[in-house]
């Protein structure tokens, strides 16, 4: 079976490497173009185009898809099935039209929960206790398409965005090995997305970063831990940007207002009052700083008993 492979990052990687370990017949790989990354800013491959080129599987990297040299340029692959995971555009009518077998995609997320761009953010920061991944026909919908496959993924205490991912990006692995060989085999089960349980992961906004110290420390602690390691949940102090990393809920908070800083310990770090509990800040990083100890930004920022975190710049 012919596969055309259409993936950008990290998570991407680990099906297309998984499809290639198996002896899946990877046809060519469609990838976004090189974009700035990092901190300097330089023009790099995406993951996926680098692995792809070392393994020498030819590589195209459209601008859009719905030009017509894309769609013969996608035609003359003459796939079979076309597999997407994390591509990071939308197919037009045009491209879900040329295999035929279809086009399938491997979502992270137990769909219809979490459809839309950032599934793994937002499950950790709305408090889930279990997320998945989920493989399914792509339709010109949004994360509509027919389930095929689904699996479970518990979200532990000690998860953010981070470590979440790569459990995903390994279950979505084993899930699409699965999928393409019941697909193989003319076994695999197309289930309708029931209309009840619906919900969306738009993609992350400035706004999102914002610890909002009105709102239960557990909440907050959901929020940090769901935007680590990227993009990072954030506050203010007296006027400046602080990223907050790392954090702990604690119960009880006595007479503190929010955002009001009751304690500072050299070995728990700095409470802070919220809505509802204590939050323990251990990891923050001041603009232009590296990452340190909230005990370490207490010392070298000024930060006492009766001050406050919040407001704006």
């Amino acid at each position: 079976m012919r596969i055309l492979f259409m993936g950008t990052p990290e998570f991407a990687l680990i099906s297309l490497e998984k499809l290639i370990e198996a002896g899946e017949e990877v046809v060519g790989v469609i990838t976004q173009p090189d974009r700035p990354r990092g901190r300097g800013r330089r023009v790099t491959a995406s993951p996926v185009k680098a692995f792809a080129q070392e393994k020498a599987i030819p590589v195209y990297q459209p601008e859009r898809l719905k030009d017509g040299e894309v769609l013969e340029k996608l035609a003359g692959f003459a796939p079979d099935l076309i597999v997407v995971v994390a591509y990071g555009k939308i197919l037009p009518r045009e491209v879900l039209e040329l295999p035929p077998l279809g086009c399938i995609n491997v979502h992270a997320s137990l769909l219809p929960r979490y459809r839309g761009a950032a599934p793994i953010h937002w499950a950790i920061i709305r408090g889930e206790g279990v997320t998945g991944v989920t493989t399914m026909y792509i339709d010109e919908g949004m994360d509509t398409g027919d389930i095929i496959l689904q699996e479970e993924v518990p979200i532990l205490p000690e998860d953010n965005a981070g470590t979440l991912h790569d459990k995903l990006a390994h279950a979505g692995a084993r899930l699409l090995l699965d999928t393409v060989a019941r697909i193989k085999a003319g076994t695999a089960p197309r289930i309708p997305q029931p209309e009840e349980g619906v919900s969306y992961a738009p993609p992350l906004e400035r706004t999102d970063e914002i610890l909002d110290w009105n709102r239960p420390a557990r909440q907050l602690w959901f929020q940090v831990r769901g935007l680590n390691p990227w993009p990072g949940a954030m506050t203010y102090w007296q006027g400046e940007i602080l990223k907050v990393w790392e954090v702990s809920p604690l119960k009880g908070d006595g007479d503190a207002a929010p955002g009001e800083i009751i304690a500072v310990d050299k070995q728990e770090g700095i409470l802070v009052g919220t809505g509802k509990g204590l939050l323990r800040l251990e990891v923050v990083q001041p603009a232009g700083k590296r990452r340190m100890t909230a005990s370490d930004f207490a010392r070298g920022y000024g930060v006492k008993e009766g001050l406050f975190f919040g407001g704006g710049a």
